[in-house]
C-alpha cells in the first residue's frame, strides 16, 4: 500500500512538472524583458554601452508600446514626442522612433533611471526597493 502512494504521488508530480515545461516552452518568458526579447529583433548595433540592449521592429512606437503594456502593465508609463518610457520594478523598456520604426531598449532601472531622468523626471515613480524617502514629517527616520 506505501508503494502505491508513492508512486501516484511520483506520477502526480511528473504531470504538474510537464504541464509547468509546456507553459514555458509555448509562453516564453515571464518578465517585460523577456517579452521583448521573444517578439522583436535584436539589434545589437544599436545597444547602448554593455547596459542598454536594443531591439527593432518595424511598426511605432505608440503600437510596441501597446503591444508590450498589452503583455505586461508597467509602474509607471511617460510619453512625449521623443518616444514612449516604461518603468517596471527592475527593468525599463525605452522606445525609441526611427526611419524604419521603433529601437526598443531594454535597460536595468539602476542605469536606465539615471540616463533618462532629463526626460521622465519625476514622471517615473518609485516601486519597491526605492531609495528616496518622503512623507510626512518624521517619515523615514
Amino acid at each position: 500500500m506505501t508503494y502505491r502512494r508513492w508512486f501516484v504521488l511520483g506520477v502526480a508530480f511528473a504531470v504538474i512538472g510537464a504541464l509547468v515545461a509546456a507553459f514555458a516552452i509555448f509562453y516564453g518568458n515571464f518578465s517585460p524583458r523577456g517579452y521583448v526579447q521573444d517578439h522583436y529583433t535584436r539589434a545589437a548595433s544599436r545597444d547602448i554601452d554593455s547596459n542598454a540592449v536594443a531591439y527593432t521592429s518595424n511598426r511605432a512606437p505608440s503600437q510596441v508600446a501597446k503591444d508590450v503594456t498589452g503583455a505586461w502593465k508597467p509602474a509607471d508609463q511617460y510619453v512625449d514626442g521623443s518616444g514612449v518610457y516604461l518603468r517596471y520594478d527592475d527593468d525599463s523598456v525605452v522606445i525609441l522612433p526611427i526611419a524604419t520604426g521603433s529601437v526598443i531598449l531594454l535597460e536595468r532601472m539602476r542605469t536606465a533611471y539615471p540616463r533618462y531622468h532629463s526626460t521622465v523626471g519625476s514622471y517615473w515613480g518609485w516601486g519597491r526597493g526605492s531609495t528616496v524617502r518622503g512623507g510626512g514629517p518624521g517619515a523615514g527616520k
